[in-house]
């Protein structure tokens, strides 16, 4: 038997200022010098960061459906004794008095919990509004279950005097003590939705919040009657929860790391006092300020939170991303539950995360809220084939798929969640889901759990974190191009450029331009050239230092504040962002060679500029015209048309009316220009003025704009186009002779081809293709590629046919590399 003086607060409905009365009788009476328990009944991870707030220690949670009701009594008396004994323990409510679990005769409602603990209730009456009605529905709740005892009231948001005057006597001449009058306080009104979502810098006024109620709840309730009617609890007939009783410490003390910080607010307390009892070392770990995992880390927690509202931070903190996927992949164990989920999968709202699941995830209007009663289908890191648990979920947000092909959990017929092997152990070492559990009612998911990162210690000594990245935390080098790719002595199939140098006939007229080098350059007719060729108004024009100056001006008078740019696709966009201070997020589309152009849906709304290549480099993607217009509605539209003219100048952008958009063009790579640097932007005439704004004087030399002007004739044009069909066939037979060597290469409309070269092992193929007289463009400084892909600039036949015949050498087991037959 042990003697703790306790009480529920408890309410008729929801939002009645159960969490403000509790909170705020916790506050008041740790100001007074007490020592005071927070509980709340039901999952709920929100109000006990209150309560922690209020009393200085966690906040802890009372769920008969989670942890079962033999564990309630004991789980509240574990919490009155740790980390020190209370004099006074406090249970803040859910919903109204009797509502619990639907079907099951208000299980695990705040009744059935006063019940289990054995606690009188004092009962918080919302006025506001009402006034003898609002008595007459509390004295109704006193006779709804004679089991309950409400010991007495506090009525909330009181009017005035007068107002908590008619309520008081109603319920005097009941025989139900008042024990307090709260009026309305615009200073405590609304931050019982906010404690552990605030940001750092806001940390103080959420105490000075607290504070406030406190002294708010001193005045108007008495809390010596409170005590008086805490302390009228009988002696509770249970013994405390002992986590060292339920686990058996492993060996090894593996180091087990948990997120926490503003982004990672939900798990329950007894999560890490259960793996500290099963001989693990536990670390928190912030995502927002930590960028290095511990060393030695042999497991992972990652619970609930609000990493929606920190996405921005959170993909911004690329190191420990990396780190992160990193280390999953070489199996680390891993569980997340919910809001961890999303920081695993490939893009929240499209930020990018850590990728380490097949899967994206976006916030919804929808509330997904309930208890459910999960199984394994097979093993998992967590449990058995057929393991029954009963879980909880609350979220706004969708993972699509829902469900790998090994779920975490299934419930009501449908497959929920993660269980994957990512480094081929034989034994799944990941684990996520939608699912919360409280693992004290799951024991046996803990021991699990610490063996699997006892094992990977003793295994691998625990994760070694890498050294760290110079420049972007990805390893990416932006300003990586082709031309860093070839060599004078190799054949040049690295850089998208088609002619060796000017034709004939256009360098004539080019050098005639060296006449009058003596003057300053003038653009205007240059401008108007390019106008005329794509039949719009000259003001809509901007001749550039070629495409990259493009980007650098965007970069400068880019208003927009959270750029987005489509990956794969060429670099200099994000690099030219980054460079003027802008914050840039990636859109990673998948990269398949059995798959047409990836659509460009469900991009993210808070992206207000959208960068996107058309046709992509280097995947050669030709999206429509109506699809890219579609994906930038509503927001700047910058699209890169650098290898438009060598396919269908249909589903190009420049039009006369281009409202807040703005298209680039390069004519270095169809007439052989790269040196001489010639571009120009076409868009939004008030887009192009800002631009110009921004240019130096004189930025485009005579001979580039004799080059425009040359290029832009219809007969230039007519030129340009009978070559460019001769390269789709040159494609075509590039394409088809890949494809009959075994190397795959994604669908293309443009003079170039992703080549898929992993038949050939896992590394790059470029150092055995140099050696053999070859120069091909990298895949890996692409954002959304890897080594293994290879971008090849459309060669003559007979050059392809050498160079495919160079590459099947290369595959194992070929007369070229040797192997067995």
């Amino acid at each position: 038997m042990v003697t703790i003086p306790r009480l529920v607060v408890a309410a008729a409905a929801s939002s009645a200022g159960k969490t403000t009365i509790a909170t705020g009788i916790m506050a008041a009476l740790a100001a007074a010098g007490r020592q005071v328990a927070g509980f709340k009944v039901g999952p709920d991870f929100i109000d006990p960061g209150y309560h922690a707030l209020a009393t200085g220690r966690p906040g802890r949670n009372l769920d008969a459906v989670l942890a079962g009701e033999e564990l309630v009594p004991r789980l509240f008396l574990h919490g009155t004794l740790s980390p020190a004994p209370a004099e006074v323990a406090i249970v803040e409510g859910v919903m109204g008095l009797f509502d619990g679990q639907l079907g099951r005769d208000g299980f695990g409602s705040t009744a059935h919990i006063a019940r289990l603990i054995d606690a009188p209730v004092l009962l918080v009456v919302d006025a506001a509004g009402s006034s003898r009605t609002a008595a007459a529905g509390a004295l109704g709740l006193r006779g709804f279950d004679e089991r309950i005892r409400i010991g007495g009231v506090v009525v909330n948001r009181v009017a005035s005097p007068r107002h908590g005057a008619e309520l008081a006597a109603v319920f005097a001449a009941a025989g139900v003590p008042v024990l307090g009058l709260v009026p309305r306080s615009a200073g405590i009104a609304a931050p019982s939705r906010h404690l552990g979502l605030v940001p750092a810098a806001e940390r103080a006024e959420s105490a000075a919040t607290i504070a406030t109620l406190a002294a708010h709840i001193a005045e108007h309730v008495d809390l010596a009657a409170v005590l008086d009617l805490a302390g009228s609890a009988a002696a509770l007939d249970a013994t405390p929860w002992d986590p060292s009783e339920v686990v058996t410490p492993v060996a090894g003390r593996p180091l087990v790391g948990m997120f926490a910080g503003r982004a990672f607010t939900f798990r329950y307390a007894e999560t890490a006092e259960l793996l500290t009892a099963a001989g693990c070392r536990v670390v928190e770990i912030d995502p927002l300020a930590d960028t290095r995992l511990p060393r030695g880390l042999a497991g992972l927690y990652i619970g609930g939170g609000f990493p929606e509202v920190h996405a921005v931070e959170l993909s911004a903190n690329a190191e420990l991303r990396a780190e992160v996927a990193d280390a999953i992949a070489a199996g680390l164990p891993t569980v997340a539950e919910c809001a961890g989920q999303l920081y695993l999968t490939e893009h929240l709202d499209g930020h990018p995360m850590v990728g380490a699941l097949p899967a994206t995830s976006r916030m919804t209007p929808r509330l997904t809220l309930g208890y459910r009663t999960a199984t394994t289908g097979s093993g998992t890191l967590l449990a058995p084939a057929g393991t029954r648990v009963a879980g909880h979920e609350f979220h706004r947000t969708y993972t699509s798929p829902p469900a790998g092909p090994s779920p975490a959990w299934t419930w009501s017929d449908a497959s929920e969640g993660f269980s994957l092997d990512p480094a081929r152990t034989g034994t799944p070492t990941l684990h996520t889901s939608y699912l919360h559990l409280h693992w004290a009612g799951q024991p046996e998911c803990v021991q699990r759990f610490a063996d699997a990162a006892a094992a990977f210690t003793a295994r691998t000594g625990g994760i070694e974190p890498a050294p760290g990245h110079a420049g972007r935390a990805d390893g990416i080098d932006l300003h990586h191009h082709g031309d860093h790719d070839t060599a004078p002595d190799l054949v040049d199939l690295a850089v998208n450029v088609m002619l060796p140098g000017a034709p004939p006939w256009l360098a004539v007229q080019i050098a005639a331009a060296t006449t009058t080098l003596g003057r300053y350059p003038d653009v205007e007719e240059a401008r108007n050239a390019i106008a005329t060729a794509h039949g719009v108004p000259p003001e809509m024009v901007l001749p550039t230092a070629g495409g990259a100056e493009g980007f650098a001006l965007i970069g400068r008078v880019l208003t927009a504040t959270h750029p987005l740019v489509v990956h794969p696709q060429f670099t200099e966009p994000e690099a030219a962002l980054q460079a003027a201070g802008h914050p840039v997020q990636r859109w990673l589309l998948p990269v398949r060679t059995d798959r047409g152009v990836p659509a460009l849906t469900g991009l993210p709304a808070w992206a207000d500029a959208l960068f996107v290549g058309n046709p992509t480099n280097p995947t050669g993607w030709l999206h429509r015209r109506d699809a890219l217009l579609e994906a930038g509605h509503g927001r700047l539209l910058v699209v890169d048309e650098a290898f438009m003219d060598a396919t269908d100048e249909r589903e190009s952008l420049i039009e006369p009316d281009m409202p807040n958009r703005l298209v680039l063009r390069s004519l270095s790579k169809t007439w052989g220009l790269a040196g001489l640097r010639v571009g120009y932007v076409v868009g939004d005439p008030c887009l192009i003025e800002r631009l110009a704004q921004a240019q130096p004087s004189w930025p485009v030399s005579a001979p580039a704009i004799a080059a425009m002007i040359a290029t832009s004739t219809p007969t230039a044009r007519a030129e340009a186009a009978s070559r460019y069909l001769v390269l789709n066939a040159d494609r075509d037979h590039l394409v088809g002779a890949l494809s009959h060597a075994g190397f795959p290469s994604v669908p293309s409309a443009a003079p170039f081809v992703l080549v898929d070269t992993s038949c050939c092992g896992p590394g790059s193929v470029r150092p055995a293709l140099a050696a053999a007289g070859f120069a091909v463009r990298r895949g890996e400084s692409f954002p959304g590629l890897g080594p293994t892909w290879i971008r090849v600039k459309v060669p003559a036949p007979e050059v392809a046919d050498s160079l495919v015949a160079t590459l099947a050498g290369l595959r194992p087991g070929s007369p070229r590399t040797g192997g067995g037959s």
